[in-house]
């Protein structure tokens, strides 16, 4: 039978009295102090931590900037270590999403991600499996090759690199059962963009929810992040949109202006979303395969999934310095492809993590 004794437990019912009842009043530290409960085995009772979770998502603590980077820092000190080699001389980056869009769409942020590594950029790029699109970031690797079956606790410096999530956090497995048996998702649902354990020095980082921009962008400020451009695409995706305008909100210098973006910003045309819908992780796999293997001839077939692929590889590239405008970011990443440097990016990390 479990244990409650500990003298401490009480105090995790004060603070989530505080939640509930004053949730203006609900600090950082609060939350730091109840995320120290929840991740200790057998100190809070079941009823608890539902409760607690039910009333994050009520009091939508996912929008307050401060909270989200005290919650993403309590993670990241629990997370696994690693050391990334030539990590302090390297600008590394990721592109992520928050995921829980709805969307469906192809695997655009990794496929980005693979593009921008074959242009010479650093990208180690932190993801999970599929939780509620039929492909997501692991599932598309793996369907390519790549294996996952141990944390990796140096990470090598090669082009692209990928972390599995669930194998750098296992505080959260804790919480995990709680998680799924509720009907919503919570704050834990949308912090894995902030707590890679890599440490990015620069990200783009996507949000479904407008709402949400400023306060990711805030939090990666505090978390340490120099340069980023966190994006919501306005049909309320999490990448930037190849069909129309994209919110944006931009991380440099410590200031933060909000923005927008639009294809014909980087020099393309817009295609609706229906034509860059993904599939499962086989076909997305063989679609990205199809991809990177392009050699100039574009079949207009190709055209939208391409289009969408460079917009959010371009975006990485400027963010990485690799380029200085959107429309040099296009041409570096179609070049990127057309020459193979992409797909030999993907090769190597599959070879790497076959080792």
């Amino acid at each position: 039978m479990r244990s409650y004794s500990n003298p401490q437990a009480p105090s995790f019912k004060l603070v989530l009295k505080k939640l509930v009842d004053t949730p203006e009043d609900f600090s950082a530290e609060d939350l730091r102090l109840a995320m120290h409960y929840l991740f200790t085995p057998d100190l809070v009772l079941p009823e608890h931590i539902s409760a607690f979770l039910t009333a994050l998502h009520l009091h939508h603590v996912e929008t307050k900037p401060e909270l989200l980077a005290a919650a993403a820092s309590v993670l990241r000190e629990r997370s696994v270590e690693v050391v990334v080699d030539g990590g302090q001389d390297d600008f590394v980056v990721d592109i992520v999403g928050t995921g829980g869009d709805g969307h469906n769409l192809f695997n655009v942020s990794t496929a980005a991600g693979i593009v921008a590594a074959g242009a010479g950029v650093r990208v180690i790029k932190h993801g999970n499996k599929a939780s509620t699109s039929a492909s997501g970031s692991a599932d598309l690797l793996q369907a390519l090759g790549c294996e996952f079956n141990n944390e990796a606790k140096t990470i090598p410096r090669v082009p692209f690199f990928f972390l599995l999530a669930p194998h750098y956090h296992p505080t959260l497995e804790l919480i995990a059962p709680y998680r799924k048996a509720l009907p919503f998702r919570t704050i834990f649902n949308v912090l894995g963009p902030l707590i890679s354990p890599a440490n990015p020095k620069g990200m783009v980082l996507g949000v479904p929810r407008r709402e949400l921009g400023l306060p990711f962008a805030n939090a990666l400020k505090d978390n340490g992040v120099t340069r980023a451009l966190v994006v919501c695409g306005q049909e309320g995706i999490d990448e930037i949109s190849c069909a129309g305008p994209t919110w944006t909100w931009e991380l440099e210098h410590g200031k933060i202006p909000e923005g927008f973006l639009h294809p014909e910003m980087f020099g393309l045309e817009p295609h609706p979303l229906e034509t860059v819908v993904g599939g499962n992780a086989n076909a997305n796999a063989e679609n990205l395969e199809t991809l990177l293997h392009l050699e100039g001839n574009i079949p207009q077939s190709q055209k939208p999934l391409l289009d969408f692929v460079l917009m959010n590889a371009a975006a990485l590239l400027v963010v990485a310095g690799r380029a200085r405008t959107y429309t040099e970011g296009v041409k570096v990443a179609y070049e990127s492809i057309v020459s193979g440097r992409a797909w030999d990016a993907l090769e190597t990390f599959r070879r790497a993590s076959q080792r």
